[in-house]
């Protein structure tokens, strides 16, 4: 059945689903079992879910359609120049966010060359290699978490160890790096990134 020529319904609708599953099913290892439980972040759960999904869906569906590779080379062309215009963040991070959109590209682009046990396999081990990696390799590894803090005064450089052990004391963590993000003189606050080894 088909509506100004376009198709209804076609069999692409089920693999489709399948394989929008089987995405989730291991970004939420990834993202929920490996990188949650390493740095105990919620900050990015939605980014990185909210990607995967668009990403997904966006080369499922390019993928019906025959793009010559100038097209192709373009389209990716502009993917590649649009950034979130936020704070920058972690090199760690940003390694999550490369990992659930690669999965993602992997899990939507396999045609019938590639059969689901190579599928499955893929995902695995991608997996088995970023926990290999992540507890065994870097057993220690740098992350960061923002915090406001309101004593203006121990902003100033010369008053740097005030300020690191003023932090220390409240998180009772072992600070490695402070950077300033923001002040806010009016309300009287700053917006301070602390770094700190996560064992």
């Amino acid at each position: 059945m088909e509506i100004f020529n376009i198709p209804v319904f076609d069999d692409d609708f089920y693999k489709m689903l399948f394989r929008f599953v089987v995405n989730i099913v291991f970004l939420t290892i990834i993202i929920r079992g490996l990188y949650y439980k390493k740095t105990k972040n919620k900050e990015y759960f939605f980014t990185y879910y909210m990607i995967s999904v668009i990403v997904f869906f966006l080369c499922f569906t390019l993928k019906k359609f025959e793009l010559d590779l100038g097209m192709a080379l373009g389209l990716f062309a502009i993917f590649g120049i649009i950034r979130y215009r936020t704070n920058a963040i972690d090199i760690k991070e940003m390694t999550y966010l490369f990992i659930v959109i690669g999965v993602s590209v992997v899990n939507s682009l396999a045609n019938k060359k590639m059969s689901y046990f190579e599928l499955f396999a893929a995902n695995a081990l991608i997996i088995t290699v970023l926990w290999f990696t992540e507890w065994f390799w870097s057993l220690k590894h740098q992350v960061s978490r923002k915090i406001v803090y309101e004593v203006l005064e121990n902003l100033k450089p010369e008053n740097y160890s005030l300020l690191k052990g003023d932090l220390e004391q409240r998180t009772g963590l072992s600070i490695d790096k402070i950077k300033i993000d923001e002040v806010n003189f009016r309300k009287k606050y700053a917006d301070i990134i602390i770094y700190f080894e996560n064992k």
